[in-house]
């Protein structure tokens, strides 16, 4: 594989999965609303492009004219409550629309940015107990808010594509995305008030494993779709997550197989699929000192 094009790739955690393929493939194509400077030259390969990924012809002309033998789709908006709600879910679907299309049309395969809100959690009026413990992606998906409705749409897009194209997606699911050096989901705010993790079920990732799940996702040989969970192996706050839930929620799915600061998600399919296991906790990394990529030289 010589060409990836990687949308959002400007982004806080965007970048990192750049800097990253950029250590394993020839040519990275970096591609984001806006372009970083008419001299601006990329490193290690790196090159930009610019685009409004909800233009359907300026995506298709984009994708095209690049002919990359796989692409990453990266670029949403986030998070919710940012914007206004119709505003997200359209960008974040025309995009996911768009990219994929165009990817199928040169015969790429992806590796797309889909999310734990998938799932509804965070986003319902009440967080319900899950239906299991660990938390696997064949979980039903329950969205009630227009981000996690827009990663459900993004992975039908990907069944669509997989369909009628032939090309391969795996449509990772990350959680909280935290970056060396700063951990929020270690903040005192977070730590000491149960409140502002249960949502999630006190989940995390590290950027940097992020990044490595993506080229482990490239690299895999799997046919047709496939979601996979993005976690960290422990929650955040470092305690025994089957007392965490049932202490916040007052009770717990039948069948728990948990263990200790366990995350609530699982990360076997990850493990079984990508041959991929998160190495990041926050233990180490809410302290470590690293430098973000710099994507220019």
């Amino acid at each position: 594989m010589d060409t990836v094009l990687v949308t959002g790739g400007l982004g806080s955690s965007g970048r990192w999965v750049v800097a990253r393929l950029a250590e394993t493939y020839d040519r990275v194509v970096c591609v984001d609303r806006d372009h970083p400077g008419f001299d601006a030259q990329g490193r290690d390969g790196i090159e930009f492009r610019a685009a409004d990924l909800t233009d359907a012809g300026e995506t298709l002309d984009l994708v095209t004219s690049e002919s990359p033998d796989a692409v990453v789709h990266w670029a949403a908006i986030p998070v919710a409550g940012r914007h206004a709600g119709v505003h997200l879910y359209e960008n974040n679907t025309l995009a996911t629309h768009h990219v994929l299309t165009a990817a199928g049309r040169v015969g790429a395969d992806v590796v797309q940015a889909s999310s734990d809100g998938a799932y509804g959690f965070f986003g319902m009026a009440e967080t319900p107990v899950p239906e299991e413990l660990p938390i696997t992606e064949s979980h039903p998906l329950r969205p009630e808010d227009p981000y996690g409705l827009s990663k459900v749409v993004a992975e039908e897009v990907a069944e669509t594509v997989v369909r009628r194209d032939g090309i391969r997606v795996v449509s990772l699911r990350p959680s909280w995305i935290q970056f060396p050096g700063d951990y929020a989901c270690r903040d005192p705010g977070y730590v000491e008030n149960r409140d502002a993790g249960a949502g999630n079920y006190w989940s995390y990732v590290d950027v940097r494993d992020v990044a490595e799940e993506v080229v482990a996702a490239l690299a895999t040989d799997t046919t047709g779709h496939e979601a996979v969970n993005c976690m960290a192996a422990d929650n955040a706050l470092g305690e025994p997550i089957a007392d965490l839930v049932e202490s916040y929620y007052g009770d717990l799915p039948d069948g728990v197989d948990v263990f200790g600061d366990d995350s609530a998600f699982s990360m076997r399919k990850a493990h079984d699929l990508l041959g991929f296991e998160p190495r990041h906790s926050w233990r180490e990394a809410a302290a470590e000192a690293v430098e973000p990529p710099s994507l220019t030289v």
